[in-house]
């Protein structure tokens, strides 16, 4: 493990599962993989980004950890959690549909019932964990993965959490050129995440992926269906929320921490995006 700026951990991308109680995490880390969590008992309360997620008893939460996350306030024995990590080269290699790759990409957990999803859930999760400590049969567990994340989003969708934005952009492509552009979405996606707090501008953007400007953005707007400058924006704003929830800082401070140029910018965005002001919002939930 590698530590980035200030106090956010960096992980690197591997295959890995494990079964037991919540770590104890001091501070936020990402990694870029596809997060599973099956919940046996108790509960987990993630902070990600700025907000908090709930996944209770019988759910499985869903994720792509490039967002900063930290578990917090674990249940600690009470819980039992199982975990599996998929690189996400990995999963943009499976040519899932546009929609559920931007699903992913756009950095909202999803958390769905596991009952509807197989008939034993459990006993899928035990068979992968048992599967990936000794090495064996990967290709047969991608596979198995595979099919449980199709099946997450699609039990996702039928329960209408989806919405409007969660459908666009979807068409019929041939699995190498929806890889292939899900892979240049991913690598800006991930550029944003890794740059936000600095002034990041189009051109940098499409220059870490090799593209022309306005091929990038384009690419970047069909497959994750929102601006590369709202993306941006929105990458801020969780910064500044997990800041007013676990800091003593300033407005000032976090604003500046967060990559926004001016307070006014930092105001504006964080109401736009939060629904009130970042002193409401720390009042709120910290």
């Amino acid at each position: 493990m590698v530590f980035t700026d200030d106090d956010v951990h960096l992980e690197q991308p591997a295959l890995w599962a494990r079964r037991g109680a919540p770590p104890v995490m001091a501070r936020p880390h990402r990694h870029d993989d596809l997060e599973l969590n099956l919940v046996h008992s108790g509960r987990l309360e993630y902070l990600f980004g700025g907000s908090r997620l709930h996944v209770g008893a019988g759910e499985v939460a869903l994720f792509w950890g490039g967002t900063p996350h930290q578990l917090v306030d674990p249940a600690a024995t009470a819980t039992d959690v199982s975990w599996i990590h998929v690189p996400l080269t990995q999963v943009l290699s499976w040519a899932l549909p546009t929609g559920q790759v931007a699903h992913l990409l756009r950095a909202r957990p999803v958390v769905v019932d596991a009952a509807g999803l197989v008939r034993d859930v459990a006993a899928l999760f035990a068979a992968w964990h048992a599967d990936v400590l000794a090495g064996r049969d990967t290709d047969v567990v991608m596979l198995e993965v595979q099919a449980f994340v199709r099946r997450t989003l699609g039990a996702e969708a039928r329960e209408g959490r989806e919405g409007r934005e969660g459908r666009e952009g979807r068409r019929a492509s041939a699995p190498e050129e929806l890889a292939g552009a899900a892979a240049k979405a991913a690598a800006m996606a991930q550029y944003v995440a890794e740059h936000y707090r600095r002034p990041v501008s189009p051109s940098d953007v499409a220059r870490a992926v090799h593209l022309s400007p306005s091929y990038a953005m384009t690419l970047f707007k069909h497959v994750v269906g929102t601006t590369v400058g709202t993306y941006l924006a929105r990458c801020r704003v969780a910064e500044a929320q997990r800041r007013l929830i676990t800091t003593s800082c300033t407005t000032a401070e976090i604003a500046h921490a967060a990559g926004f140029s001016s307070l006014s910018s930092f105001y504006d965005q964080f109401r736009q995006i939060c629904g009130m002001a970042p002193g409401d919002y720390r009042r709120r939930f910290r």
